[in-house]
């Protein structure tokens, strides 16, 4: 993986743009002390090198009756390919499983769940979780509150060099 190699002024871009990608170009550059023009050329050149992938609206899932976060350890019966995929693939049509990342240690994956309320949860894991062929155990820990949620990636790292 090749890395990009970004300015004091692009990480400024950066770092206004996730706290706030509604920002006009005007406002953006502004904030960042750029002018309009260099300000943009810089946006577009992250866009296009991958830097920046999308711009998205953060929904409030309490607004939509979206109260449990479930995070769930599974387990499979055998770590070969074919089972990783056949459970990648089973995982990756359901909404509700927000994230899901293959994890070293106990567990094979790790997903996070944001779901109605525990009947809507047991049923997720009595038709999707138990009928995948590969899967031996499910643990799942209920979030009891949020203390942090950020989308906004760390940049303070990359201005150490």
């Amino acid at each position: 993986m090749s890395e990009i190699t970004l300015d004091e002024a692009s990480l400024r871009i950066l770092d206004e743009l996730q706290k706030n990608a509604e920002l006009s170009n005007a406002e953006l550059a502004e904030r960042v002390g750029l002018s309009a023009s260099p300000c943009w050329r810089r946006v577009t050149e992250m866009k296009q090198n991958g830097v920046l992938r999308a711009s998205v609206s953060l929904v409030d899932p309490l607004k939509l009756g979206l109260a449990v976060n479930v995070f769930v350890h599974v387990s499979l019966k055998h770590q070969d390919k074919e089972s990783l995929e056949v459970f990648t693939r089973a995982i990756a049509r359901r909404p509700e499983v927000m994230e899901c990342y293959l994890m070293s240690g106990e567990a094979d994956f790790m997903l996070r769940v944001v779901i109605e309320d525990l009947i809507k949860y047991q049923n997720l894991l009595l038709e999707c979780l138990t009928q995948i062929p590969s899967v031996a155990s499910i643990r799942s820990s209920f979030a009891l509150s949020q203390v942090k949620y950020t989308t906004a990636l760390p940049t303070g790292h990359l201005r150490r060099r």
